[in-house]
């Protein structure tokens, strides 16, 4: 946009990196000052575009560039008069952009794009005319690009204004590709700004468009909008850095000769591959310090390997680890587990035998070319779906390389019930940097940030059916709605039947995802006796006793001694028993399997020899969980009934997460009775596991 001033000086310090053919690249952070360069006369176009068609081909030989001269006309043109704040000819702007992009590696229909993305906002150019000359696609991208920049960044207006970016990117996320990249040029360039206006547009990008980056895989962008906002927000603790950075400038730099001593060990392995050096940006090197305390020289980058196969990456692993001595703690495997944003990479740590620890990045040349570009590095992701695009092109399109995380956000912001909502709903979503994929009963997976508990996964697969959820199985096992879900869990949700089940108000402490907090809240807000009922103190257990008790059919050789069942273990027949003497003579009856049986040797209770007599019947205690509704005591009695068994007691605990548990002392008439009671009970629809106590 228009609101700053160039200034051409903004990181002097930085190097210029080599591109695959070995060529002194432009340095992301000079481009802006690229684009001020060449001869400006109206009977030839400036140096400027030369620079972005030397980069757009570096990445895309056989791209066509006629398009980008057409482009670049009608933006110099139109944009003829405007000048910057710092009395630079506007265009310098949209051309600092392209390049940026260009240097990225974006293809020709987003640099058009971008070159043009001002034309519509702030000329008297049209939708209709950018149509007209440069297709549907083009179109659509700078509309989309339109709609975002018409921003008021006062307080009341950002959340308003992130929604419709948020909305943009899911419709193509090469619009948010150009947003960055016009933000990086303004972050550069805010020297002429008031000190407020500076500190507010830095928090906003801090807080929005840094992990919007961060999500879409663009490094290259990411990190420098940290630097600059770090610059900005703290430029107490970034000059202290800078002059750590400094510093370490003037010592000699363990990094060089271990990535030589790299080298020589995968040349020997015959492994193919570029070892570079690669310098920390300002704000790794600040949480560095922050995490390690005072620095040591290798602290300050880190080695990166690039080879050309994914087999490579592992072969360069093992040559390392064997090698050198490996820090265990350090390796993270992102190629068979890639990020949420396509980040993939071997990260490891390697020990020399001078000391040092040297942090190794390994990947291939494609997964470098993702990492730092992300989205931007994919190219067009639309071209299979361009004849719908250009029957309709104002529809959402289905983006083939939309991740997880941006289709939850584009899902829950259309149910935000206020723009307050949203905006603290929105940066404690970006605020999650990582993200785990969970895999469903029926083979689907489900993309969910970290942290995520069942109560997440339920309203992401089901939507609002969810508030019936009363259960879930995570790798096969029982489990509360609490429990936090891992990277690779399997999870089976069960819904209740009853139409009228809802969400608990506790849900909303186990929610980490906006789509599960705003829809739990919501239902709550519009049945408050529900919310009432849920927070009212818990009943006691509902106790049902009866007259029976004693020792059922066991015989303790002790004469005239009482002997009782032990109701930790419940022993039947043919249960192997044993029988310790307790205060009053009486001998309790355990089964031996039971840890008591240990507790009573221990503290030297006497043992006496137990039998079971011939008669058939035994007590015996049984635990019933299952999912609250109502009628469920009377059905689960009636199954006990059915089987024949006495009911001696029974207690029903209050319920817990729409869970209950029944515990029944029960008499059976035959022992060899109890699998066939213990089937039935299962039988009874609520109830998910029957166990003896």
């Amino acid at each position: 946009m228009s609101a700053e001033a160039t200034n051409p000086e903004a990181h002097p310090d930085v190097r210029p990196e080599l591109s695959r053919r070995g060529r002194t690249r432009l340095d992301l952070r000079r481009l802006g000052r690229a684009a001020l360069l060449g001869p400006t006369s109206r009977d030839r176009l400036p140096d400027a575009i030369g620079h972005v068609a030397e980069a757009h081909r570096a990445h895309h030989p056989d791209a066509d560039l006629s398009v980008l001269r057409r482009a670049y006309l009608l933006a110099e043109t139109s944009h003829r008069g405007q000048m910057r704040k710092s009395g630079e000819p506007y265009i310098t702007h949209p051309l600092a952009v392209t390049l940026i992009l260009a240097e990225l590696g974006a293809e020709t229909t987003t640099l058009t794009a971008s070159l043009l993305h001002d034309t519509v906002e702030d000329t008297d150019v049209t939708l209709d005319q950018v149509r007209e000359e440069f297709g549907d696609e083009v179109c659509f991208i700078v509309d989309g690009v339109t709609k975002v920049e018409k921003i008021d960044y006062g307080a009341a207006a950002e959340p308003e204004t992130f929604r419709k970016m948020l909305v943009a990117t899911g419709n193509d996320v090469r619009v948010m590709s150009i947003k960055l990249a016009d933000r990086l040029h303004n972050m550069r360039t805010l020297g002429v700004m008031r000190p407020e206006k500076q500190e507010r547009i830095a928090k906003v990008t801090r807080d929005v468009l840094i992990p919007l980056a961060e999500r879409l895989g663009v490094q290259a962008l990411k990190t420098e909008l940290e630097d600059l906002v770090f610059a900005i927000l703290h430029p107490e603790e970034y000059e202290s850095t800078r002059a750590l950075i400094a510093a370490h400038a003037g010592d000699r730099d363990p990094l060089p000769a271990v990535a030589d001593a790299v080298r020589g060990v995968l040349r020997e392995a015959g492994i193919a591959a570029e070892v570079q050096v690669r310098p920390r940006h300002f704000v790794s090197v600040h949480r560095i310090s922050l995490k390690r305390g005072e620095l040591r020289g290798s602290d300050f980058g880190r080695i990166l390997v690039l080879v050309g196969e994914n087999a490579d990456c592992y072969g360069v692993l093992g040559e390392l680890h064997t090698c050198f001595t490996p820090v265990v703690s350090e390796f993270k495997d992102f190629i068979a587990v890639p990020k949420f944003n396509l980040y993939q990479s071997l990260h490891t740590a390697v020990a020399t035998p001078e000391g040092y620890v040297a942090e190794v990045i390994v990947r291939t040349r494609q997964m470098h070319r993702v990492a730092e570009a992300g989205v931007v590095a994919l190219g067009n992701p639309y071209a299979a779906a361009a004849p719908d695009a250009a029957a309709d092109p104002y529809e959402e399109r289905v983006d083939p390389t939309r991740p997880g995380w941006l289709s939850r956000l584009l899902d829950w912001q259309q149910s935000a019930p206020d723009p307050d909502t949203f905006w603290s709903v929105l940066r404690a979503e970006l605020a999650q940097d990582r993200e785990i994929t969970v895999f469903r009963a029926d083979g689907g997976t489900l993309g969910l940030p970290a942290g995520a508990s069942c109560i997440d996964a339920a309203y992401a697969q089901h939507g609002e059916a969810a508030h019936g959820c009363i259960g879930a199985r995570v790798n096969g096992r029982l489990t509360s709605l609490s429990s936090v879900l891992a990277d690779g869990d399997t999870v089976q949700l069960l819904l209740a039947q009853d139409a009228s089940s809802g969400p608990a108000v506790e849900w909303l402490d186990h929610a980490r995802t906006p789509a599960a907090r705003i829809a739990i809240s919501s239902w709550l807000d519009t049945h408050p006796d529900r919310a009432a009922a849920t927070t009212t103190a818990a009943r006691a257990p509902l106790s049902v006793v009866g007259a029976r008790g004693g020792g059922g059919n066991a015989v303790a050789d002790l004469p005239d001694a009482a002997v009782r069942l032990a109701g930790c273990c419940t022993p039947v027949p043919p249960d192997a028993v044993a029988g310790f003497v307790v205060r009053g003579g009486t001998v309790t009856v355990h089964r031996v399997q039971c840890e008591a049986v240990d507790r009573m040797r221990a503290v030297g209770r006497t043992s006496v020899t137990v039998h079971w007599r011939a008669t058939a019947d035994c007590r015996v205690s049984l635990v019933a969980e299952s999912f609250g509704r109502p009628h469920l005591l009377a059905d689960l009695t009636e199954a006990i009934a059915r089987e024949g068994v006495e009911v001696v007691s029974a207690t029903v605990e209050a319920p817990v997460e729409q869970r209950v548990r029944h515990s029944y002392t029960l008499q059976l008439p035959d022992a060899a009775g109890l699998p066939a009671l213990m089937r039935a009970m299962r039988d009874v629809p609520g109830v998910y596991d029957v166990s003896r106590a």
